[in-house]
């Protein structure tokens, strides 16, 4: 009786230890977002592991998978429902954001579905998919309602964005859907200043054409004055 009583403490004891020598530590945690293992971070969300913590340096584990562009590991964050979206890292930046800047569209597709903002104050989503020259995103954006002129904190565009990076066909996108070329930010630049400070001469030299023909429009329909 005594003999069956401590081999099943000493089972249970075991299963107990295995327990907790398989659990997932931070450092492998954040390891195994970098390196899309599903797995291991399936089994840390199972243990009950906040899918918003962060690494060291705040770095939410969405962002980190987005970053180093997991896809199997950030779509499994994404589905979860504990996890918040809009969590911002130090510089302010949430998932969404640098999901456009990658260019990962299934997965902005898949974050706007799950209702992330679109239109984050200060700087937005568009300007990180402009700065990079992702078309097909800057359009889903503008489908989805962002707001085109969208400023950053120091007033800069979207338009001012692709325009220091020489992004034409992200310019000619932002300018068919309406973008203002005449904006300028906190400094007094416009985009085509933007273009002409990175050396981009013929993109300044069109873009200045740009504000030019809207600034007329303007003048003559306002009647002239």
């Amino acid at each position: 009786m005594f003999s069956k009583y401590f081999r099943a403490l000493f089972i249970v004891g075991l299963l107990t230890s295995c327990a907790t020598t398989s659990a997932v530590t931070h450092d492998e945690l954040i390891k195994a977002v970098k390196f899309d293992d599903v797995q291991t971070v399936q089994s840390a969300l199972a243990q009950g592991t906040d899918p918003n913590t962060v690494d060291g340096i705040g770095n939410p584990l969405l962002y980190i998978a987005l970053q180093e562009k997991s896809v199997k590991v950030a779509k499994l964050l994404i589905d979860d429902p504990k996890t918040d979206l809009e969590q911002l890292n130090r510089a302010h930046e949430n998932a969404l954001m640098i999901a456009c800047l990658q260019g990962l569209t299934p997965l902005v597709k898949l974050m706007i579905a799950k209702g992330a903002e679109v239109n984050k104050h200060g700087w937005a989503p568009l300007h990180y998919a402009a700065a990079n020259g992702h078309d097909d995103i800057v359009k889903l954006l503008l489908d989805h309602s962002a707001y085109i002129d969208a400023a950053s904190p120091n007033g800069t565009t979207p338009l001012m964005m692709a325009a220091r990076s020489d992004h034409v066909s992200t310019i000619q996108l932002l300018l068919d859907q309406g973008a203002d070329p005449t904006v300028k930010n906190q400094l007094g630049m416009t985009a085509a200043d933007f273009a002409h400070q990175f050396h981009y001469d013929d993109l300044a030299k069109a873009l200045k054409q740009q504000e030019q023909a809207v600034l007329e429009r303007r003048k003559a329909s306002a009647g002239g004055k």
